[in-house]
């Protein structure tokens, strides 16, 4: 069932870096933490409210948790061009999971009686207006302060595809004032085969002499690592120069998801395959699952009703239907469906998926199925723990088998759990078990790993509603 493709962004994560100048650094790093912390005070100093207690303990789980939960600062140029109001909600998300936290540990510390409602109702609103404003303040200030400090000059080495995809990132963020001054690569220009902008200023061997005498701060070097006797020469010729040098990696040629850098005990290594849920993000995502699921269960218990009744009434055999597939990691789950068929396939030993018309989907089931009510049970799978609310739908044992050998990297959709809905899904392919949409399918898929951030969460989640409103095409 193919539909129209909606690209899926790039996100570009504002992290934090040693390329960034101090204040950068700063203001990336202490901005989100200060700015709900100064809120409360200031809502306090209001209220003539003491800084103790139980007022105290949330300042401190606020400061705590805010570089966890909310990040750094995004004060990149990148980020000023992103929609302003979409800026806002991520915000907004982000804060209602942080206050839920330490909600929970001011409750289960038998504070809540000795605080304000009034006053903590009012911090609670003006957060994220605030944090909201704070970026964007702190965004135009740097910018401004920026222009007046002297540009890092750098030299890139290699003239490759990585080289040139770092020129365009050191030219497009201005906040790290850096000005490309040239590349070094051993090759003749007319043999280059990358896109680059800035000019070709020799060979490796002259890379010393230049960068001692035209004031050169930085050294990128994009070649191989490795003890290529060219790279030591180069190395051990630029000890007597002042520049900082850093070795880009190309990790660019894999298949990246959720590519991250990492120390295990003092060793680094990158990550360039890797599930998107780690650190707070896992929690995020874990309290996002359960509050969404718990408040759609009970506004939902009544539909849950008329439906098992009217399976019950339509034709014999269970309520529920209880489907292997794979989850988290491609360990098996028990799926739960409303029973759609007058066939209950294990879909391990074998699974033949629903066509239009198909003589075994009963009266009932034809409707549950195409308004996607037999899928709503799945949401108990999400509130104890198989599934999530958003993720890669998930396929039946014995499909996985077969699909897992006709498309390259299908497995890889397994470092999350699977979910009731996903990017798939709202982008026209919520069912078709051919091939080609298979492969559009797991695209789509691997593009939400790659891309997860909460706000995409709820962007699917409104889409969703969307869909199940004006899709007449399900069966």
């Amino acid at each position: 069932m193919e539909g129209s493709v909606q690209p899926l962004n790039s996100r570009e994560v504002t992290a934090l870096s040693t390329v960034d100048s101090p204040v950068v650094f700063a203001v990336k790093s202490l901005l989100l933490p200060i700015v709900p912390v100064i809120t409360l005070w200031s809502c306090m100093a209001a209220a003539d409210a003491p800084l103790r207690g139980g007022y105290f303990l949330i300042a401190v789980l606020t400061f705590l948790g805010a570089s966890d939960v909310l990040g750094v600062a995004r004060i990149s140029a990148h980020d000023e061009r992103r929609p302003q109001g979409a800026v806002l909600l991520e915000i907004t998300a982000r804060w209602l999971t942080l206050v839920a936290l330490i909600a929970t540990v001011v409750y289960l510390a038998g504070l809540t009686h000795a605080l304000d409602s009034g006053l903590l109702m009012t911090w609670f609103v003006l957060t994220p207006p605030m944090l909201f404003v704070g970026q964007w303040g702190a965004r135009l200030w740097l910018t401004r302060s920026m222009r007046r400090r002297r540009p890092q000059r750098a030299v890139i080495v290699g003239a490759t595809e990585l080289g040139a995809r770092l020129e365009v990132a050191l030219r497009s963020d201005s906040l790290l004032r850096t000005d490309i001054v040239g590349y070094f690569d051993d090759l003749p220009r007319v043999h280059l085969t990358a896109n680059i902008d800035a000019p070709l200023l020799g060979d490796t061997t002259g890379l010393p002499e230049y960068v001692t005498h035209n004031e050169i701060d930085q050294v990128f070097i994009t070649l191989p690592m490795s003890r290529d006797p060219r790279i030591v020469a180069m190395l051990e010729a630029l000890h007597d120069s002042t520049a900082s040098i850093y070795f880009v990696p190309d990790i660019f040629a894999f298949n990246l998801i959720q590519a991250r850098f990492d120390i295990l005990g003092g060793v680094p290594v990158v990550a360039v395959r890797e599930t998107p849920f780690y650190g707070a993000a896992w929690l995020v995502k874990r309290l996002s699952d359960i509050a969404i699921a718990a408040a759609a269960l009970l506004v939902l218990a009544p539909l849950f009703l008329a439906a098992a009744m009217a399976i019950r009434l339509d034709s014999s055999g269970p309520i529920f239907f209880r489907q292997k597939r794979y989850g988290l990691d491609g360990r098996e789950i028990l799926v739960l469906k409303f029973r759609s068929m007058s066939v209950t396939e294990d879909g391990k030993q074998e699974f033949t998926a629903a066509a239009k018309g198909d003589p075994r989907i009963t009266r009932v089931g034809a409707f549950i199925r195409r308004t996607s009510i037999d899928e709503l049970p799945q949401l108990f799978n999400a509130l104890e723990g198989s599934m999530s609310i958003v993720g890669p739908r998930p396929h039946a044992v014995a499909m996985n088998e077969y699909y897992r050998r006709e498309i390259p990297g299908y497995m890889v959709r397994h470092k999350v759990k699977p979910g009731i809905t996903g990017w798939a899904q709202v982008n026209g392919y919520r069912g078709g078990d051919d091939l080609e949409s298979m492969r559009k399918r797991i695209e789509l898929d691997l593009a939400y790993l790659r891309h997860w951030s909460l706000w995409l969460d709820l962007r699917i989640l409104f889409k969703t509603i969307s869909v199940l409103l004006t899709d007449r095409h399900a069966f």
